[in-house]
């Protein structure tokens, strides 16, 4: 074995949201989206908040009313601070930024004729800060940014019309910025369909008379748009790498019982079920199963079988926790349980470097394709202390968790990135607010966007500028 793992050319990075991160909602000819209605709620305990389902009374109730508070709608001011925030990461030593372009910046209402000038300038100026900074830019299509108009007035990806919009907006944006970013993800976590729905897919939960048929119908349509977007990258740009993303996803089972086993089985392949399909470009045998078992009807227009066969270049994951499953939880709708031989964060996030380890073999024996791992990290309540954040506990996280991608490359994978969730303090997604903190730079900023809004390097910055610096070797 070599004394050294990592390749030369691994890419160390940090990945973002543009929904998190940029705020001025209202600016630049920017529509609202689906994130902007995001609620910031302090009266439900940190280990209970989601983002949840959406129905059309309630839309209306939330943009109606005055009080509420949307975090989401000021990020970090990243909109007008990227410059600065850049070089702080540059200096970090990354190579890479994963964000989003905000699909309501490009077409504020999602079915506009024209896009906006306004926003696609703003990504030019983005992504050749980017350049300017020596940081190769990964672009994530659409992170929980659909326009908010679709929602609304076509329900989102339960509509066939969305795909058509999609397929627009990737056309766009891939003409725009071909020549200047290499990567691109498609969706962000396509499997989070039972979390993240509404912020997901956009279907309105009360307008629909399946839920889960209706949301299975629209991830169809999403992969679908996906196959024509991919399609139109490699036959005009073959340049560009094109990946799938997928939330973690397949768990551990709770026994050695053959009932659970079974149903663990069942489970974990719908989790495998939207990789399948992004890398080998067909419906498997087991989800037409699936689907039988649940009565879930999906409709297939006349080429999605063809547009499926576009597959993807790389695989790509986050991962943050695995969880058990067993019978019980199964029948219940594959609601997994947390894995209590494991220690958690606050918010209950189960902290298992080995299980990364352990997805990275088996998403490569099951793909055999090159993998980033796109999101990993940690949220943790810091404490500012004069003027510092002496965050060992994120230190020990990473660490933890790069030894065990080092094993997994002496494994035989291939994998080619790494990206830190988020590099810098951010709105969480699914709890809407700062205290969940991720990054090496601290942005003093409360839940209620109060604060000076400076940026502080955390102790985990110097640590992990020494990682990068080494290349993966020196984790001390």
């Amino acid at each position: 074995m070599k004394e050294t793992v990592f390749p030369k050319d691994f890419i160390w990075g940090g990945a973002l949201a543009a929904n998190q991160i940029e705020g001025a909602y209202n600016e630049g000819g920017k529509g609202l989206c689906v994130a902007d209605i995001n609620e910031f709620r302090n009266d439900i305990d940190i280990q209970e908040k989601q983002n949840e389902e959406m129905s059309l009374q309630h839309i209306k109730d939330v943009m109606n009313d005055s009080s509420r508070i949307f975090p989401k709608r000021w990020g970090i001011d990243f909109y007008h601070t990227y410059k600065s925030n850049l070089k702080l990461l540059a200096e970090l030593g990354l190579k890479s930024i994963r964000t989003s372009i905000n699909w309501s910046r490009i077409f504020p209402n999602g079915d506009d004729e024209e896009p906006n000038e306004a926003g696609l300038k703003f990504y030019d100026d983005l992504i050749d800060e980017m350049h300017k900074n020596v940081i190769e830019p990964m672009i994530t299509v659409s992170h929980y940014e659909m326009p908010l108009n679709l929602a609304i007035n076509y329900n989102g990806w339960y509509s066939r019309q969305t795909i058509d919009f999609f397929e627009k907006y990737c056309k766009v944006i891939f003409d725009r910025y071909h020549d200047r970013v290499k990567f691109w993800i498609l969706v962000n976590q396509i499997n989070l369909i039972r979390y993240e729905s509404f912020n997901h897919l956009g279907i309105v939960s009360d307008t629909v008379d399946n839920l889960l048929s209706a949301k299975y119908q629209g991830v169809h349509n999403e992969m679908v748009a996906c196959g024509r977007a991919t399609r139109y990258a490699h036959e005009h740009y073959p340049d560009m790498q094109i990946g799938c993303m997928t939330y973690g996803g397949p768990d551990y089972c709770a026994s050695s019982k053959p009932e659970d086993v079974l149903a663990t089985l069942k489970h974990n392949q719908m989790e495998y079920f939207y990789g399948d399909i992004f890398m080998r470009g067909y419906y498997p045998s087991y989800a037409k199963r699936y689907f039988a078992d649940h009565d879930i009807h999906i409709e297939f227009g006349e080429n999605d079988v063809e547009d499926l066969k576009n597959t993807c270049d790389f695989y790509s994951f986050s991962y943050y926790y695995r969880r058990i499953c067993d019978k019980e939880s199964y029948e219940n709708g594959n609601n997994a349980k947390r894995n209590k031989e494991a220690p958690a964060s606050p918010w209950g996030w189960t902290i298992d470097p080995i299980g990364l380890r352990i997805l990275l073999n088996e998403f490569y024996d099951r793909w055999q394709k090159p993998i980033y791992i796109t999101e990993n990290g940690i949220g943790y309540f810091d404490k500012l202390e004069d003027g510092k954040i002496h965050d060992d506990y994120r230190v020990d996280f990473y660490r933890q968790h790069i030894e065990q991608i080092r094993e997994a490359i002496k494994d035989g994978v291939d994998v080619r990135g790494y990206y830190a969730w988020g590099p810098i303090d951010i709105v969480s997604c699914s709890s809407n607010e700062m205290s969940k903190r991720y990054g090496f730079i601290y942005v003093d900023q409360d839940d209620y966007g109060q604060g000076t809004k400076q940026r502080i390097l955390k102790d985990s910055y110097y640590w992990m500028q020494k990682v990068l610096k080494s290349n993966g070797e020196d984790l001390d």
